[in-house]
């Protein structure tokens, strides 16, 4: 846990940044039930193949896997169903816009906890060519090898 900001992550999406070239980060809210807020500090969530809709002026975030709090009773939740993102009417304009107009692709990045509260950073998201996703490799490699070789 980050002390000055009081951010806890929980979750990064590195199949996002591999898979995608991602721009715009934005911090949004999440409308979540309790149970559902229980699985998360417990660390029992997944983004891998999630993505954001936007549908009636309102960002739901469509895939994320929430498993059931296993202390939860009747009152536990389903575990892919769609999820309200909290954001301002500019924002969801602003990025329905680059959805349709710029051929983007809405994507979960960063689910972690703000002064108590459940955040998800969302970025747009350009898919990569194949040649592009050697290069990252390429590069991941290079790094490794420097670091192991100390410089």
């Amino acid at each position: 846990m980050d002390k000055d900001n009081g951010i806890k992550i929980i979750i990064t999406n590195k199949k996002a940044s591999f898979n995608y070239f991602l721009s715009d980060f934005l911090e949004c809210g999440i409308e979540l039930k309790g149970t559902e807020v229980k699985s998360i500090l417990n660390h029992n969530v997944s983004i891998n193949d999630s993505y954001v809709v936007i549908r009636n002026q309102e960002a739901f975030i469509i895939n994320m896997n929430i498993a059931q709090y296993e202390k939860g009773t009747y009152f536990n939740h389903e575990e892919l169903r769609k999820r309200k993102l909290l954001m301002h009417k500019y924002e969801i304009r602003k990025y329905e816009q680059k959805t349709i107009k710029g051929g983007y692709t809405i994507v979960p990045t960063k689910i972690y906890f703000k002064n108590g509260k459940c955040k998800v950073e969302i970025a747009l998201a350009k898919g990569k060519k194949l040649f592009d996703k050697r290069e990252t490799i390429k590069k991941r490699d290079q790094e490794l090898y420097l670091k192991k070789m100390g410089k």
